[in-house]
């Protein structure tokens, strides 16, 4: 009887077993001719060619990120996508000036830094000079104190962690004095604050990012110096403790202004009212060209949608590309997108964001409900071809962040992150410094995910 009851099950579970190897089969062969269509017909490096060398470096609120605007417009509308329009946020509107310079002053001689202005900084009105007071922590400042700093001019010289092998991490470690460091000193009487640029290497770039201002706390001019700089200036101060340091910007906060979103789509086949969103940010630092940050994602979001499109691939559900504006310093553009679609309603059923560079890929990230979580994990054997390992829980965006909601998966590309801070929010930044292969397969690699989240992930 035992024997008869095995048999029976084993000629049962054949059907289904039989099935998913077909599935299985079926799914390596669409994911293959991604990869193909992408590598072979891929158009994702020259449009960000265009979006480089045509537009450049393109800030919330400046004439280029008007540019960027129209351009995103006029190509989703190029490549046919359905119901392209723009969608108005209102964004700041921030200059760093003509002038940015920083000198050392040491024993009757000057000498000049590589600096830029922190996004956001107040202007110097005119050079200012201080005697300068080294701390890597707000720890430090507090136990200096208000005697010692003073009238002086505060320099954070902490550096990204080199040991972690996570590098987003080691920038998460040393964010602090970028983002809070200008209030922290001026609250000791601080007449300025400078900071060592967030990046590995030692270079002469300076870096920039985003900062704030903590209410009722005076407002005092910051800038990152190359780490080169900061090297060097810590260095002269163990000679010269006496030294001064010379800081001149000319920022100016305009009033706000009203820019947009670009959006377009292919209708889903069967779930046209469910919407699967694949995005990056389109404004990027007013310095270099934005290449991997947020260039590469903007072209690779298109790219996945242009790709569906020529291998007629028919999703169910709708495909979408956001191209967000205002990540970079107020992230006014994914906050408005995901109010927006809850005041009318809208069912994301999932979103994906590429916001790390145009690197090669080796994963995703992912944030939402346990079912899903289980789902997406067995995906892997499907990416093991591409040399795509990573299927964790995480961060995966600042863009989709608003919109999670306890429904909506969530979905963050990861490529490898070793050089990413190299070029980040530097004039580094540029289209030569993104590699043609490396930004097509992520580009792929996004695209296959959107086919099987489309085709297995259950609501």
């Amino acid at each position: 009887m035992r024997r008869v009851q095995f048999i029976l099950i084993t000629v049962l579970a054949l059907p289904i077993l039989v099935c998913s190897q077909t599935q299985h089969e079926t799914d390596s062969t669409v994911i293959r001719s991604i990869y193909t269509e992408v590598l072979a017909n891929g158009e994702c490096y020259e449009n960000l060619e265009v979006l480089c060398k045509d537009i450049g470096a393109r800030l919330s609120g400046s004439k280029e990120a008007d540019k960027a605007i129209a351009w995103g417009k006029a190509l989703l509308e190029e490549y046919g996508f359905k119901n392209v329009h723009l969608q108005d946020v209102e964004v700041p509107h921030w200059s760093r000036g003509d002038i940015e310079e920083g000198w050392i002053e040491s024993k009757g001689e000057k000498h000049p830094t590589k600096i830029c202005a922190l996004g956001g900084s107040v202007g110097s009105g005119g050079p200012i000079s201080g005697q300068v007071v080294e701390v890597k922590t707000f720890e430090d400042l507090e136990v200096l104190g208000r005697e010692k700093v003073e009238g002086k001019i505060v320099f954070f010289n902490k550096a990204m962690d080199p040991v972690l092998i996570n590098t987003g991490a080691a920038y998460g470690g040393a964010y602090y004095q970028r983002g809070k460091g200008a209030s922290e000193s001026a609250k000791y009487g601080a007449i300025g604050c400078i900071i060592r640029s967030l990046t590995h290497a030692l270079d002469t770039f300076p870096h920039t990012g985003g900062m704030s201002y903590e209410d009722g706390v005076k407002r005092i001019p910051a800038a990152a110096l190359s780490t080169v700089d900061a090297r060097k200036l810590s260095k002269s101060l163990k000679q010269d403790p006496e030294l001064k340091y010379m800081l001149h910007l000319s920022c100016v906060k305009y009033e706000n202004k009203i820019q947009a979103n670009v959006i377009g789509e292919i209708p889903g086949t069967e779930f046209p009212d469910q919407y699967i969103v694949v995005g990056g940010h389109l404004d990027s630092w007013d310095i270099g060209e934005g290449a991997h940050d947020d260039g590469a994602g903007i072209v690779q979001s298109i790219e996945v949608l242009r790709t569906m499109q020529a291998l007629g691939i028919k999703l169910k559900r709708t495909l979408r590309v956001v191209l967000y504006i205002n990540e970079e310093n107020g992230n006014n553009g994914g906050k408005t997108y995901a109010e927006r679609a809850k005041q009318s309603e809208m069912y994301h059923f999932a979103a994906i964001e590429s916001d790390a560079g145009g690197f090669t890929p080796r994963g995703f990230r992912f944030d939402g409900q346990d079912h899903h979580y289980s789902t997406f994990k067995t995906w892997s054997d499907l990416f093991d071809p591409y040399n795509i390992h990573i299927f964790r829980r995480g961060h995966t965006g600042v863009d989709i962040g608003p919109l999670k909601d306890g429904r909506v998966a969530l979905f963050g590309l990861v490529p490898d992150s070793q050089r990413y801070f190299d070029f980040h929010h530097s004039d580094n930044d540029r289209f030569e410094n993104v590699n043609k292969r490396e930004l097509e397969l992520g580009a792929a690699t996004v695209a296959s995910l959107v086919y099987l989240i489309d085709s297995h992930l259950i609501p």
